[in-house]
């Protein structure tokens, strides 16, 4: 008796068989608590956008999620252990935008953007603000520009430091105007911000909450903001990109990403609880606080966004010859 054989009716159950696991896997996770990694030292409005999330992704995933600072390097000391990380949906990274910009200006990167991880879900994101001392003289972008060219010297632009998201949009606020500028790096934003209000530095690309009293008190003048569209705290002025800066739009934003072969399933299970929760009205307030407005989109979206990005920093740390600087 001759037995007929039926190659791909094999090949399906075996497809079928170990697609179990991943979907039995994603169907009882979380089984323990999670493990949030923050990359930033504790206090900062990072680490305080991150608490937020934990504590509602506790809530809707029924398992701790619990905050762990491994603040140093520019974020990478956190970012390198979680890429190093076992990819069971235990332990995630909570980055910002200088995620982006450390590995786009460090010679040797310390960790891959898009082979180390597997995104999960943009939480929200808000623009810069462009403020300038009083003594500069400009109260907008044309002016700052034409001010910069008629010092020798120039202006100094202030900056939280090196490889920054602060840092690199004015690099890029340079690159595209021609203005004159030379960037001063600071260990923070708070003394980068003592300095400007002394007037030893002239301008300073910066976070809304860093600065906004200054700003409000009069004692810095606001110029523009850098998103592509205006900011709803200050809806009177204007993008810089409207001042007549072409393909300006730079934004700070918030994710997770979990290491690189987390299980599609896991993932996906995340970006739900993290979408339900950027869109809720207790998320939004807290972003809002921040200057920022919620996000939800797909992994593969995020993950889009994130080598796009790095592609412009990239760019910019070549034009400025940043990585012979640093």
């Amino acid at each position: 008796m001759k037995f007929t054989t039926f190659p791909h009716l094999f090949a399906t159950a075996a497809a079928a068989l170990l697609s179990l696991p991943l979907a039995a896997m994603a169907q009882d996770y979380p089984t323990r608590a999670i493990t949030l990694v923050v990359p930033y030292a504790a206090g900062g409005g990072t680490d305080n956008v991150a608490r937020a999330l934990a504590k509602g992704m506790s809530e809707k995933l029924g398992q701790p999620v619990v905050v762990d600072n491994r603040g140093g390097g520019g974020g990478a000391i956190g970012s390198k252990m979680v890429a190093k990380s076992d990819p069971d949906g235990y332990t995630l990274l909570f980055v910002s935008s200088s995620f982006v910009t450390h590995a786009a200006t460090e010679s040797t990167p310390s960790y891959d953007v898009v082979k180390d991880y597997a995104p999960v879900a943009m939480i929200g994101r808000a623009p810069l603000i462009l403020v300038s001392n009083k003594n500069v003289g400009a109260k907008t972008v044309p002016q700052l520009i034409s001010a910069s060219k008629k010092k020798p010297e120039g202006i100094n632009f202030a900056s939280s430091g090196p490889g920054t998201v602060l840092h690199l949009a004015g690099e890029l606020f340079k690159q595209r105007t021609g203005a004159n500028m030379t960037h001063v790096a600071y260990k923070g934003s708070g003394p980068a911000t003592a300095d400007l209000l002394a007037g030893r530095t002239q301008i300073f690309f910066t976070t809304i909450p860093a600065i906004a009293q200054h700003v409000k008190t009069g004692a810095l003048d606001l110029l523009a903001v850098t998103g592509g569209e205006r900011s709803p705290l200050f809806p009177n002025t204007p993008t810089i990109a409207e001042t007549g800066v072409p393909n300006y739009n730079i934004t700070t934003w918030w994710g997770v990403l979990a290491p690189a072969n987390t299980p599609a399933p896991v993932v996906a299970k995340l970006n739900k609880a993290i979408n339900e929760l950027s869109a809720s009205e207790s998320m939004k307030t807290r972003l809002a606080s921040e200057g920022a407005s919620s996000f939800s989109g797909t992994p593969a979206q995020f993950g889009s966004m994130l080598g796009s990005e790095l592609a412009l920093w990239r760019e910019v740390t070549k034009t400025s010859n940043l990585k012979a600087a640093r």
